[in-house]
């Protein structure tokens, strides 16, 4: 009987297996599923764009202290401003190479979709050049990543190899040129394109600009393959005006927020951030008052509450704007930023409503609302979005005045490349808000008593240094830094730091570990001081 039950249950098994099988494709197939052939690979691209400036909040907390473009004496950011292990540590580390390939996968899957396909030329060589962006700043953050096998789990590439970062820029620059010129206005225009809507002749010009930048990278082991790029890309033509500036527009309204603005929109950041001490005496002692009244106040009243009010304007006054110098706490001893010779500090109006004051950095120069943090303040109720900025032609300009100073044949002088960068940058800030409008006359005064001097490449990266610090470009302010060494750091000293000297690379993501333990262990092993903050990078020597 118990045989007969069991032989019983097996049978109705295979007979329920079979009724499943017979049609399962069928049944498991979702009819309203779009096929690679129905779907438009155009949507990824804006996708990709996106994702690609959304990497932003580890560049906050890392990049933009290590520079020293801005302060904190709050220990979330300590590890950037002390370089300590603070807050999610080991989730920031790899925010760069996570974020990087999430939108570098979108750009893989255009060339999958688009590959030998008429009508998607334009797009394939575009996601070409899409590839490029993201992945230089990632290897640059980490040294030797995955370039060739990259983005390949579709294909069953689920352990991609680490290639070695001199391959990455060679190959990285070949591929540049192979889509640079097969680009033709006279095929498809891709839509859903956020940088250019799908112009071809701002596609070869941003393209072209970033041939420079990856170029330009090489010129300390490399110098001869640098020239021939910067030059190739000089003379097939680069950005032409601030109106080629590559940036994304986001939108908090729209669910398309901006990740560093968000960040120091919380009340904690929002209070602990600040320019440094060292940037804005740099400025002011080129007379900057046009840029440092652009980006910089100071807030008003006095009191810890009026310094966490987001939605009040501050002050601009250039006399009154000063930088909180790096390495400060509010710890109290030798490190409190009381200590600070300059220390602003604020006095409350009225300590019986002002329970919680004096504010400790009421009176330090902080990004200025209206510029930076429009996205969900009620100082401009018009427009909140904000603007990632990605690539300028003023960057560009630098880059070109440096090809120049070293003897490169880039179509003008190096004085010139200078001064339209200068003006580039005084005018770029308006892009991410007209309220940072300077106007014509004045900055054609400043860059006329500002020309560039004997001391040429420390000017010219110097002032890079200052382009994208005032843009909020910190990882490509960081990584222009440890290549051209200029502005001369000094390290902060605190107690417990991960190192003592300003981060040169950035250690692999701690996940890595499990995901793709033989490329993390042959990407280790081209670093000569091992997985470490202090590390160089292949061009960085």
């Amino acid at each position: 009987m118990k045989k007969r039950l069991i032989y019983s249950g097996l049978c109705l098994a295979a007979t329920l297996f079979a009724g499943c099988t017979k049609d399962f494709t069928k049944i498991n197939t979702d009819p309203n599923a779009t096929t690679a052939d129905q779907f438009n690979p155009n949507f990824l691209l804006a996708q990709a764009q996106l994702n690609y400036s959304q990497t932003g909040y580890s560049q906050l907390l890392f990049q933009s202290m290590w520079t020293q473009s801005l302060a904190s004496t709050f220990s979330y950011y300590g590890n950037g401003d002390k370089y300590q292990q603070s807050g999610s540590f080991n989730d920031y580390i790899g925010r760069v190479y996570s974020e990087g390939y999430g939108a570098e996968t979108y750009v893989e899957e255009i060339k999958n979709l688009t590959k030998g396909k008429t009508g998607y030329d334009n797009l394939n060589n575009i996601a070409t050049i899409m590839k490029v962006l993201i992945v230089q700043r990632i290897t640059d953050t980490y040294g030797d990543v995955p370039y060739s096998e990259a983005g390949q789990a579709k294909q069953g590439v689920f352990f991609p190899k680490f290639d070695k970062q001199q391959a990455i820029y060679t190959a990285m620059l070949t591929d540049l040129d192979a889509a640079l010129t097969a680009l033709n206005p006279a095929k498809d225009k891709p839509s859903s394109d956020l940088f250019y809507s799908g112009d071809i002749a701002k596609w070869k010009r941003f393209g072209y600009s970033l041939m420079v930048r990856v170029a330009m990278r090489l010129t300390k082991v490399d110098p001869a393959t640098a020239q021939k790029y910067v030059e190739k890309a000089a003379a097939a033509g680069t950005m032409a005006s601030i109106d080629d500036n590559a940036k994304v527009k986001t939108n908090n309204a729209n669910g398309y927020s901006n990740a560093i603005v968000n960040a120091l929109l919380t009340v904690d950041d929002f209070r602990e951030v600040r320019w440094s001490k060292t940037l804005i005496d740099y400025m002011k002692s080129k007379s900057d008052s046009l840029r440092v009244r652009a980006i910089a106040e100071i807030a008003t009243g006095n009191g810890k509450k009026a310094n966490e009010n987001e939605t009040v304007a501050g002050d601009t006054t250039y006399a009154k704007q000063i930088g909180l110098p790096n390495g400060l706490d509010l710890n109290g001893g030798a490190t409190d930023v009381t200590t600070d010779p300059n220390y602003p500090g604020a006095t409350p109006a009225d300590p019986a409503v002002e329970k919680d004051a004096p504010a400790p950095l009421g009176k330090y120069s902080r990004p200025r609302l209206q510029v930076y943090y429009t996205a969900t303040s009620t100082i401009n109720p018009v427009d909140k979005s904000t603007i990632n900025m990605l690539l300028t032609y003023g960057e560009t300009e630098l880059l070109l005045a440096e090809a120049a100073t070293r003897g490169w044949s880039v179509g003008g002088s190096a004085a010139t490349h200078y001064a339209n960068a200068l003006a580039a940058d005084m005018k770029s800030i308006a892009q991410i808000n007209a309220a940072a409008a300077i106007s014509d006359a004045a900055v054609a005064a400043y860059v006329a008593a500002h020309p560039l001097g004997a001391s040429a490449l420390q000017q010219i990266n110097t002032e890079y240094w200052v382009e994208t610090s005032t843009l909020f470009m910190f990882n490509e302010n960081w990584t222009n830094w440890r290549r051209s060494g200029f502005p001369v750091l000094t390290p902060v000293k605190y107690p417990s730091q991960f190192d003592t000297e300003i981060p040169r690379r950035v250690i692999y993501p701690i996940t890595l570990q499990s995901t793709n333990p033989n490329g993390l262990a042959s990407g280790v092993q081209s670093l000569s001081g091992g997985d470490k903050f202090s590390s160089r990078v292949w061009w960085d020597k």
